[in-house]
C-alpha cells in the first residue's frame, strides 16, 4: 500500500515537472524570446520544481563514487599462515566465543562495536558519519589482540539514513545507497578471512 501511494506521488510530481518545464518554454515563445532563451527559460522551470526535492541527489552519488573508488576495499596485512607462524601452536588452542559476545562504544550514529570471538582474535565494527551529502563509512577489522596488530580491513560507504538495508528507509529513498558497487565481493572475503582466522 504504501508502495502506491510513493509511486502516485512520483507520478504526480513527474506530470508537475513537465508541465512547469512545458509552461515555461510556452509563456518564453509568447514573449517573443530567440529559441535559446526559450529553452533557458525552461530549464529554470524544471529547475524551480527540480532542486527543492533532488538538489543533493547528483553531488550524493558523486561523493559516494568517489569514496567508493578512493578508499573502499579489502585489505589483509597478515595472512592466516603468517600469523600462525608468528604464534606457533596457538591456533589450535583457541576456543571460539558462542555468539561472539560484543560491547559498544559511541551512539548510533558514530561507534565501535568490538566482538570478542576467541581469546586472541577481535572483530571490530566501526560506523562513522554523516558526512557531507548524506555519506557514511563503514569499516570493519580482524585485529590480534595481544599485540593489537590489524590483521585485515574491509571499508565500504552508504548514502541515505546510515543504515545498511532494511527499515528504517528514508522517504527520499533515492539517495539510498547501501554499498559500494563492489562491497558485497569485498565484504565476502572479508568474512572468509575472519572465519579462517578466528
Amino acid at each position: 500500500m504504501f508502495g502506491l501511494v510513493v509511486f502516485g506521488a512520483l507520478g504526480i510530481y513527474l506530470v508537475l515537472l513537465i508541465a512547469v518545464t512545458r509552461f515555461s518554454y510556452r509563456w518564453a515563445a509568447k514573449k517573443g524570446l530567440p529559441r535559446g532563451k526559450r529553452w533557458a527559460v525552461a530549464a529554470g522551470g524544471f529547475l524551480l520544481v527540480y532542486l527543492p526535492v533532488f538538489w543533493d541527489h547528483i553531488p550524493t552519488v558523486v561523493a559516494h563514487q568517489y569514496y567508493c573508488h578512493k578508499e573502499a576495499g579489502f585489505w589483509v596485512y597478515k595472512t592466516l599462515d603468517q600469523w600462525k607462524a608468528e604464534n606457533p601452536g596457538v591456533m589450535e588452542t583457541l576456543i571460539a566465543n558462542k555468539d561472539a559476545p560484543s560491547t559498544r562504544q559511541g551512539d548510533m550514529q558514530n561507534y565501535i562495536d568490538t566482538y570478542f570471538l576467541n581469546q586472541r582474535i577481535n572483530k571490530l565494527v566501526k560506523k562513522n558519519g554523516p558526512f557531507l551529502f548524506n555519506r557514511w563509512r563503514w569499516e570493519q577489522e580482524v585485529v590480534d589482540v595481544k599485540t593489537n596488530e590489524v590483521l585485515a580491513r574491509y571499508v565500504d560507504f552508504s548514502t541515505g539514513n546510515g543504515f545498511i538495508g532494511g527499515p528504517p528507509r528514508t522517504l527520499r529513498f533515492w539517495l539510498q545507497s547501501d554499498h559500494c558497487t563492489d562491497g558485497g565481493a569485498s565484504y565476502g572475503k572479508f568474512l572468509l578471512f575472519k572465519r579462517q582466522i578466528s
